[in-house]
C-alpha cells in the first residue's frame, strides 16, 4: 500500500470519527432539550414573549348583621402610560406636565416614564373620580392636539372605604396600600375578602418591549365574598356615643372599653374600644399625641435613657437620637391607636369577679342560705390586713348580702370555704385559663399565679374578689354570660356569615356551646341575686328604670410604671345583663385609670351602663314593667305635628301630654323640636315653629351636672331644652352624674338633652 493511500485511509477515518462526534453532540444536545429541559425552555419563551400584569380584584364588602355597610371597595382607578407611542418630545413633556399637575406628581418623574421603551407603564394609582375625569379630558386634549389616541389609558381599581369612620374601627380594622387586611376583620378573614387577581397578558416584541393595547388579553378578576358581622351598628353607635362621653367626664387616662353580647350564642352586638382611629387614614396618630411626638428633646432623651447627662455627644448625633426616639415613639402610638384593648389587654377583674367566685361555693354546696360571714372592716390572714371598702365592717352578713354589699371579708371566707384546687378547677371550666378564641387577631392570654394553677392561702384570698391575677375583658363577658344563659359557656365571635359575591350564603359561623359550667339552679340563683344588688345593692347605680337589671360593680387595684415610678391607679368597671329572669344580652363597661377624682365602679361604670341599656333594650323591644314612681318620667313618643295649623297642631300636642311652645307668626307649623319619633318626658315641652325666622333661635345647653332630679327639670324648663333621664332616681341622694350634650352646645329650643343620675356614696 502506497504512502497515498494510507493518508486517504486515515483522512477518512478521521472523517468518521468527527462526524460521529460531531452529530452525536448535536444529537444528544437536541434529545437534552427536547426530552429534558423541553417544558422549561417552552416556559421561559412564553415568559420573555409575554408581559403578565395582575389586575385587582374587588374586595368583599363587610355588613352589620343588619345589612348595613361598614366597609367596602369603591370603584377607583390605574392611569397608565404607553410611552413607546409618543412620536416627539413636545408630546412627552406636554403629557407629563399635563399627568403631574392633575394628579399631584413631580413632572421629572412623569417625564422619565414618558421615555421608557415600554406600551404599558403605570403613572398612578387608586385615582379618584375627580382626576379620572380630568384624566379624560387630557386624553381628548392629547387626540385633538397630536392625533395620539393611544397613549393614556384607565384601568379599573379598588379603594377601601368606611362609611361610618370611627366606629368600631378596632373590630373592622383596616387595610393596607395593596388592599390586604391589616388589622381586625379584615386581617382575620382576609383569606375570604380577598378576591380572585385577573391578569392582562400582553405580548412583547423582540427587543422585550411591550407590544400595544390590541396584543393583550383580559382576564377578570373574581370578586371576593363578604362577611356580615354579629355587630349592630345601631348598638354599637349607642356604646360609642355613651363611653366617649364617659372618656372626657371621667377624665379617663388609658382608654375604655365595652362589650355587648347575645347571652345565648355568643354573638357580639357591640364591641368598643374608645380612643381608636379612622380606618380610612389608619397611619395618623392624634394631635395629642403628635404633640407629645414633637417636643422630644434632649431632656426627654436624658430621662428615658437614650442619653446619659453630661454626655459628649455632637450636635449630630444628639439630632439622630431624637429622630430615633420620635420614630419609636410614633410606631408606639399607632400601635396603641389600633390595640383593641377589649380582646389584647389584661386587667384585674376585681369585684365583678364575685358573681364568679360565689357561682363556685354555689355549685359545690359549700355555702347555704344558713351560712354567715362576720366582716369587721377586714380580714386577718397570718400577717396580712385584707381591708373592706366599708372600713367600719357590714357585720354578719348571708352570702346574698355579702354580694350585694360586695364585701371583701366575706368572700375571703367564701373562697377559704372550696379551696385552691377548686378554684383553680373552675377558673378553667369559666374558660379564663385559655384565650375565647373569638375571630379576631391579637387576643391576649391570662395572667394567673402560676401556669399550674397552684395558689397559696394569700393567692386565694384577693383572687376570691378578683384581685392580683388578670384576665382580658372578653374572657369576663364570656364567663358573666354562661351565669346568664343557665350555665353554658359559649363561643364568642364577630362575624355572622360569609357570603359569596353574588350574595348566597357560603358559610355559617358556629355557635357551639363549649361546656356547662354551673348548673341551670345556681344559675337562676345568681341571676335573682344579681337583680337585687341592681335595685338596692353596690350595682343599682347600673338600674334602668322600668328594667329587670342583674349586676355588678368592680373597682380594681393597679399599678403604674410612671417614669419608674409605680403608682396606684384604678380600674372602673361594671358588668350585668338584662333581662334578670330570661336574660338576652350582657355588657361589660370598663374605665382604666379615671383621673376625675372618683374611680369607683359604682360612681364610673354603673351610670354608663345604665345610660347605654337605657336606649339599647329599648330598641331590642324589650318589655318595660315600671313602678309608679318611675312612670312618672316615663319617656313618651313625640308624634308628627308639622303641616298642621297651630291651634290644630296645639290641641294634638296637648293631647300627646306635652306642653307646647309657639314660636314665629305663621299659621301653619312648619318645623318641630324634638322631631316625630323622639323620646321625651310626658309633660315636656313640644316647640313648633310658624315660619322661618323662627327656625333658626337657638339656646345654649346648661351645665345639668351635679343636680337633683327637680333641679335638673327645673333648669331645663328655664332654659326651653327637654330632659331624658336614664340611672338611678328613686333615692332622694339621686345626683345627675353626665349629660349626653355637652354645656355650651347651641340647639334648637325644644332639644332633648339626656340626663344621668346615679347615688352617690355606693362603694364597691
Amino acid at each position: 500500500m502506497g504512502a497515498n493511500q494510507r493518508l486517504r485511509q486515515r483522512t477518512v477515518w478521521l472523517l468518521i470519527i468527527v462526524l460521529v462526534f460531531g452529530f452525536g453532540a448535536v444529537i444528544s444536545r437536541l434529545a437534552y432539550l427536547q426530552l429534558i429541559a423541553g417544558e422549561d425552555l417552552q416556559q421561559k419563551a412564553v415568559q420573555q414573549q409575554l408581559s403578565d400584569t395582575t389586575i385587582s380584584a374587588k374586595r368583599g364588602t363587610i355588613y352589620d348583621r343588619n345589612g348595613k355597610i361598614l366597609a367596602q371597595s369603591a370603584s377607583v382607578w390605574q392611569v397608565v402610560l404607553s410611552p413607546a407611542n409618543f412620536e416627539t418630545d413636545e408630546q412627552r413633556i406636554y403629557v407629563a406636565n399635563r399627568l403631574a399637575e392633575i394628579l399631584g406628581l413631580e413632572q421629572e418623574d412623569v417625564l422619565e416614564q414618558t421615555k421608557q421603551n415600554s406600551y404599558y407603564s403605570v403613572v398612578k394609582r387608586k385615582i379618584e373620580s375627580e382626576e379620572q375625569k380630568q384624566i379624560l379630558e387630557l386624553m381628548n386634549d392629547v387626540e385633538d392636539k397630536f392625533g395620539l389616541s393611544s397613549v393614556i389609558a384607565l384601568l379599573d381599581d379598588y379603594k377601601r372605604y368606611y362609611p361610618y369612620s370611627e366606629l368600631a374601627s378596632s373590630v373592622i380594622g383596616f387595610t393596607g396600600s395593596d388592599d390586604q387586611g391589616l388589622s381586625g376583620v379584615e386581617y382575620q378573614y382576609d383569606e375570604y375578602l380577598t378576591g380572585t387577581p385577573g391578569r392582562l397578558v400582553t405580548a412583547t416584541n423582540a427587543n422585550g418591549t411591550i407590544m400595544p393595547f390590541d396584543y393583550s388579553q383580559n382576564v377578570d378578576a373574581v370578586d371576593g365574598n363578604s362577611v356580615v358581622l354579629t355587630i349592630d351598628e345601631t348598638i354599637q353607635s349607642i356604646i360609642e356615643k355613651y363611653m366617649k362621653q364617659a372618656i372626657r367626664d371621667y377624665e379617663v387616662y388609658n382608654r375604655g372599653v365595652c362589650i355587648a353580647m347575645d347571652v345565648k350564642n355568643g354573638e357580639i352586638l357591640g364591641m368598643a374600644t374608645v380612643g381608636g382611629y379612622d380606618p380610612n387614614d389608619p397611619f395618623t396618630i392624634s394631635k395629642e399625641d403628635s404633640k407629645k411626638i414633637s417636643e422630644i428633646d434632649a431632656d426627654y432623651l436624658i430621662e428615658k435613657g437614650y442619653l446619659e447627662e453630661g454626655s459628649n455627644a455632637t450636635d449630630k448625633e444628639i439630632d439622630e437620637l431624637i429622630a430615633t426616639a420620635k420614630s419609636e415613639a410614633e410606631s408606639a402610638a399607632l400601635s396603641q391607636m389600633w390595640r383593641n384593648k377589649a380582646i389584647s389587654d389584661t386587667y384585674y377583674p376585681g369585684s365583678v369577679f364575685k358573681m364568679i367566685t360565689l357561682s363556685m361555693a354555689l355549685e359545690e354546696g359549700t355555702v347555704n342560705k344558713d351560712t354567715r360571714f362576720n366582716c369587721t372592716g377586714y380580714f386577718q390572714l397570718y400577717e396580712e390586713q385584707i381591708g373592706c371598702h366599708n372600713t367600719a365592717g357590714h357585720g354578719t352578713q348571708n352570702y346574698a348580702q355579702a354580694l350585694c354589699n360586695s364585701c371583701n371579708p366575706a368572700f375571703i371566707q367564701i373562697g377559704q370555704s372550696f379551696g385552691e384546687a377548686k378554684f383553680w378547677e373552675y377558673y378553667q371550666a369559666f374558660g379564663f385559663a385559655d384565650k375565647t378564641g373569638i375571630d379576631l387577631p391579637g387576643e391576649s392570654d391570662d395572667l394567673f399565679f402560676s401556669e399550674d394553677g397552684s395558689m397559696g392561702p394569700v393567692d386565694l384570698a384577693v383572687a376570691s374578689f378578683g384581685q392580683n391575677f388578670s384576665i382580658t375583658p372578653i374572657q369576663m363577658i364570656t364567663a358573666a354570660s354562661a351565669i346568664a344563659n343557665g350555665g353554658d359557656l359559649v363561643q364568642p365571635h364577630v362575624v355572622k356569615q360569609i357570603l359569596g359575591s353574588d350574595g348566597s350564603v357560603v358559610h355559617n359561623i358556629s355557635t357551639d356551646t363549649k361546656r356547662q359550667v354551673i348548673s341551670s339552679s345556681v344559675a337562676a340563683e345568681m341571676r335573682a341575686i344579681l337583680e337585687q344588688n341592681a335595685i338596692d345593692g353596690t350595682g343599682k347605680n347600673g338600674y334602668v328604670a322600668g328594667y329587670r337589671i342583674a349586676g355588678k360593680t368592680g373597682t380594681s387595684e393597679k399599678l403604674t410604671d410612671s417614669n419608674g415610678d409605680f403608682v396606684q391607679d384604678y380600674i372602673a368597671s361594671y358588668c350585668g345583663f338584662a333581662p334578670a329572669d330570661d336574660p338576652e344580652i350582657a355588657m361589660l363597661v370598663f374605665f382604666d385609670t379615671p383621673l376625675s377624682g372618683n374611680y369607683y365602679g359604682s360612681a364610673v361604670a354603673a351610670p354608663v351602663f345604665a345610660s347605654i341599656m337605657g336606649e339599647v333594650l329599648p330598641y331590642l323591644e324589650i318589655s318595660t314593667q315600671y313602678t309608679d314612681a318611675e312612670a312618672a318620667n316615663v319617656d313618651t313618643t313625640a308624634g308628627s305635628y308639622v303641616g298642621l295649623s297651630v291651634s290644630e297642631a296645639s290641641k294634638i300636642v296637648n293631647a300627646d301630654g306635652f306642653d307646647v311652645t309657639i314660636k314665629g307668626e305663621g299659621s301653619t307649623v312648619v318645623a318641630q323640636v324634638p322631631a316625630a319619633g323622639s323620646k321625651i318626658p310626658t309633660g315636656g315641652t313640644v316647640v313648633l315653629y310658624t315660619d322661618e325666622d323662627s327656625v333658626t333661635e337657638k339656646v345654649a345647653v346648661p351645665n345639668l351636672i351635679g343636680f337633683s332630679v327637680s333641679d335638673v327639670n327645673y333648669i331645663a324648663s328655664y332654659y326651653g331644652i327637654n330632659i331624658s333621664i336614664t340611672g338611678t332616681v328613686s333615692s332622694s341622694d339621686s345626683t345627675s352624674v353626665s349629660q349626653d350634650i355637652e354645656e355650651g352646645t347651641t340647639v334648637s329650643p325644644g332639644t332633648v338633652v339626656t340626663v344621668g343620675f346615679s347615688t352617690s356614696g355606693v362603694n364597691d
